[in-house]
């Protein structure tokens, strides 16, 4: 019996709901893992997250895994999130085919920072995400209306904007930044191949098989990538050091990103101070506050991160951020932020430069809740 043969009848008997199912088992250690917190909330969080990241794999790899019918879906936003995902950002995905040609066709609207890449590899492979190809709406040829062309393809064309890819490259990746979602419009992208005016065949056997396979594969992949992260910050508790900029890259980090990766945990009394001795010359920049899952906290109702349009600076151009479980509610002459843990005791931050001219590196402090006040003013 050849691989089709058996897909068919797995599909036709149920064995390929069971094998799926008995996959995402799997994703379940990772929740599990011994360093990993026990509490409640932790815990509760943790399986809403493999929840999270299956809804994300099924769009990934069953409703737009065709490259010959490609699609922009969002692989993180409000409800699912990997990899300390930005508030600030909404992020596109496409499945592609490296052998193929595409036309990436948009308007470029006003958010602040807008930025295509090719990649490859995948959570559900390799654990990697490997750049093939890179483009900057900066410098993009814009129309009257901001609207814009991008081949896609190995080749450059004589003319025009092109995005690269290799033979390998299996995926374009939009990430659109926002230094204030209520004002300024987001740029809108579709994406088609070129060369063919073929029709989508119906589901078939194999490709259900292969669809559900690999989204529990990413389910699996992408939980035990980021649990390793957050494992891997625990000796910088508190602590705010740059991180591996090739493994960030290696991972799907845009290139114009400088990161800084870390674990914070503050006792019900503790309050975490950030200071930022000077904002460098850059695009944008951002810190945002995550939990243990390395999904961004719930920037829909709580002040969970702080970006280069909301975070106030003090006159000397410093920033002092404080991550604390209630309002510091520092004096009228201290410029203080206040980052809130929403009901959190612990989880994981993030910083970003983009595009920065230099790297300003973060001081941190824990300090009693009762004697912020003594520290801010000093």
């Amino acid at each position: 019996m050849n691989s089709d043969e058996s897909a068919v009848r797995d599909v036709v008997s149920g064995a390929v709901w069971d094998e799926f199912c008995e996959a995402l088992k799997q994703a379940g250690r990772q929740v599990l893992r011994p360093e990993a917190p026990a509490d409640a909330l932790d815990r509760a969080e943790g399986w809403r997250y493999l929840t999270r990241l299956l809804r994300i794999g099924l769009e990934m790899h069953l409703e737009f895994a065709d490259a010959d019918f490609p699609g922009f879906f969002l692989p993180s936003h409000e409800t699912g999130k990997i990899g300390a995902d930005n508030p600030d950002n909404a992020y596109l995905f496409a499945k592609i085919n490296g052998r193929h040609e595409y036309v990436i066709r948009g308007t470029r609207g006003s958010v602040s920072y807008l930025s295509i890449g090719t990649q490859k590899g995948g959570y559900e492979t390799n654990g990697k995400m490997e750049q093939t190809g890179f483009i900057d709406a900066k410098d993009l040829h814009l129309g009257p209306n901001g609207e814009f062309e991008i081949r896609v393809s190995a080749e450059q064309p004589a003319s025009g904007d092109w995005l690269r890819i290799e033979a390998d490259s299996n995926a374009v990746i939009v990430r659109q930044t926002f230094l204030d979602r209520k004002t300024e419009k987001p740029a809108q992208l579709t994406i088609a191949r070129t060369g063919t005016d073929a029709q989508p065949a119906p589901l078939s056997a194999v490709r259900l098989q292969a669809g559900l396979r690999n989204a529990a594969r990413f389910v699996d992949g992408t939980a035990t990538l980021f649990a390793n992260w957050a494992q891997s910050y625990l000796p910088h508790a508190n602590q705010l050091p740059p991180a591996d900029q090739a493994l960030c890259q290696s991972v799907g980090g845009d290139p114009n990103i400088f990161y800084y990766h870390s674990y914070w945990q503050l006792a019900p009394d503790e309050a975490l101070v950030i200071r930022l001795p000077r904002i460098p010359d850059c695009r944008f920049w951002n810190l945002q506050i995550n939990n243990w899952w390395m999904e961004s906290l719930d920037y829909r109702y709580h002040r969970i991160h702080l970006n280069k349009h909301s975070a106030q600076l003090a006159a000397d151009g410093s920033c002092t951020i404080v991550l604390a479980h209630r309002d510091p509610q520092h004096a009228p002459t201290q410029t203080v932020n206040w980052l809130e843990t929403a009901g959190h005791e612990r989880g994981t931050m993030c910083l970003r430069w983009v595009g920065a001219h230099e790297q300003v590196h973060p001081v941190t402090t824990v300090v009693k809740h009762d004697q912020l006040h003594q520290t801010l003013a000093a």
